[in-house]
């Protein structure tokens, strides 16, 4: 695939994301972000798999911003969701 492919790929993917989001009601919110830090934690074995057999320098900036973004969205997902969680919690 030439780059135009990809990066129209990749806009149209943010379109229907933006899309996708938007209209999801509060109450499924909670569920949805747990499938989300499901999807990251795919992405971050991905990100470290692409940089346990980079072979060059670009391979290796790429696995590594993958790793760090990923694991950062995963944390983060999980504070939210567990923060959530405990405002539905019985006092």
């Amino acid at each position: 695939m030439d780059i135009f492919s990809i990066v129209t790929i990749f806009v149209l993917a943010i379109f229907v994301g933006v899309e996708i989001i938007t209209k999801v009601p509060p109450t499924l919110h909670t569920p949805l972000m747990s499938g989300t830090n499901a999807i990251s934690g795919i992405t971050l074995l991905g990100g470290l798999a692409l940089l346990a057999s980079s072979d060059n320098l670009l391979t290796s900036i790429i696995g590594f911003l993958a790793v760090t973004l990923d694991t950062v969205n995963v944390v983060g997902g999980f504070a939210i969701t567990d923060r959530i969680l405990k405002m539905f919690k019985k006092r």
